[in-house]
């Protein structure tokens, strides 16, 4: 892509200031969560969900071992939550130290703080060899506490990430 062109995709990408959710999972005795800003829905019937994970993050590498996820949509109050999620890495911080959780029938961590979530079975995991990894899932439920004004990624760019996407991991 020319310059010209990156600019007019960087441009592109901004004016849809997507939502932002915190993706939590677990695999034995092991739990993780990140901030992710590359999330859809990606069909009606049946409802399935499809969240890009980024290679350089412990959450990925976790969810490699599990096939349950939570989607927790954050709302324009939870911009202490993105920062714990997104500007930390879980390989040396808890996440979760402090926080009130429950978890899921799977094991998956359910931050109390974010009523607003959607538990995920993941269908497949598509690696296309870019920076992140697509994980398509199907939509075991959803709950809400009702209209909310979502974070979006323009409310927290100024965070700095707890890894950049050139730290992925080749062998995770």
């Amino acid at each position: 892509m020319t310059d010209d062109g990156a600019e007019a995709f960087d441009t592109l990408m901004a004016a849809a200031d997507p939502p932002l959710i915190v993706v939590t999972t677990a695999a034995a005795d092991e739990q993780a969560g990140c901030l992710v800003g590359f999330h859809v829905q990606s069909s009606i019937t049946p409802r399935h969900y499809c969240v890009w994970l980024s290679k350089a993050n412990h959450t990925y590498r976790v969810s490699l071992r599990s096939k349950s996820f939570a989607v927790h949509f954050l709302t324009s109050e939870d911009l202490e939550l993105a920062e714990r999620f997104g500007a930390h890495s879980g390989e040396d911080t808890d996440k979760f130290a402090g926080l009130d959780l429950d978890h899921d029938e799977y094991g998956v961590p359910l931050l109390e703080a974010c009523p607003n979530r959607l538990s995920l079975e993941r269908i497949s995991l598509l690696d296309d060899g870019s920076d992140h990894v697509c994980l398509t899932s199907r939509v075991r439920s959803a709950h809400t506490s009702g209209d909310f004004t979502p974070l979006r990624v323009s409310d927290a760019a100024h965070l700095d990430p707890g890894h950049e996407s050139e730290e992925r991991a080749i062998q995770p």
